[in-house]
Formats: structure tokens, sequence, C-alpha cells
């Protein structure tokens, strides 16, 4: 094989797994049954968190006397980001693989089922506001919101 022909080999390869690093991360949905829930809810404090964090910064910045635009414009990202990936753990994570239909004839668990789909529904909503503002009460809602999650999700006995 020629040198030429060697280099292009190596950079296809380097680009295919450039593209499909993604996948690497992202969590499957076939059935593989390797789940970390209680991970998961750290990751959505730690999103919930950060989105403050970017939102107090946001204010700072913007009060300053002479803005610096691109820092502004990095923290106002990093909290649309982290929003954006609170609502796709949410979504991806626990409404489309780990919370399952109930029927309203199991009772306990039908109630349950609906709890927990309104919570995570509310969750959505306040990360979409906290993308929109730098009103810390959204976070305060997203916080006191995974909380009752958390409760309703593993049982008041889990901490």
């Amino acid at each position: 094989m020629r040198k030429d022909g060697l280099e292009c080999s190596v950079l296809l390869m380097l680009l295919l797994l450039i593209l499909s690093a993604r996948s690497i991360f992202a969590h499957c949905e076939i059935p593989c049954g390797i789940y970390d829930d209680s991970m998961r809810i750290d990751m959505l404090a730690e999103h919930i968190t950060t989105i403050e964090k970017s939102m107090m910064m946001i204010v700072e910045l913007s009060q300053q006397k002479e803005v610096n635009h691109n820092q502004l414009v990095r923290w106002v990202t990093n909290k649309e980001n982290h929003a954006q990936y609170l609502q796709d753990i949410v979504c991806q994570y626990f409404m489309t693989q780990r919370i399952k239909p109930t029927e309203e004839e199991d009772g306990d668990h039908y109630i349950t089922y609906v709890k927990q789909l309104t919570l995570l529904h509310q969750m959505l909503f306040y990360a979409m506001k906290a993308k929109q503002t730098t009103d810390l009460t959204n976070v305060k809602q997203l916080r006191s919101l995974l909380e009752e999650f958390r409760t309703i999700y593993f049982g008041s006995e889990h901490k």
C-alpha cells in the first residue's frame, strides 16, 4: 500500500471514530439492564447547580461597567446547554426507559406512575423556563421537584 493510501485509511478510521464517539456516551435503548438511577438523579442535581451558577454569573457580568460579552455569551450558552442536558436525561432516560406505563386498574402503581410523569413533566417545564430567564425561582422549583421525584421514585426510605 502506498503512503498516500495508508494516510487516507488512517484519516478515514479517525473520522469514523470521531463520528461514532457521541454514541459511545449515550445510554442505549436496548434492554441492556445497565442502569444507574441514583447516578442519573445526581447528574440532574449537578445540572441544576450549574444552571444556578450560570444564572448568577450572567447577572453579575451584565451589571459590570464594561460588560465582557464573550464571557456573558459563554455563561448563557452554558445555562442553556445544562438545561437541555437535564431535559435529555428526563426524557431519554427516565420517561423512555425507566418509567413503565401502568394501567389505571393497577391502583397504587398507577397513582405512582402518574405522579412520576407529572413531576418529570414539571421538571421539563422549569428547565425550559430556566433557558428563557435568569430567575432563580426556576432553579428552586427544579431542586424541589427533583427531591420529590427522588422520594417517589426510590421510596421514602432511600436517602
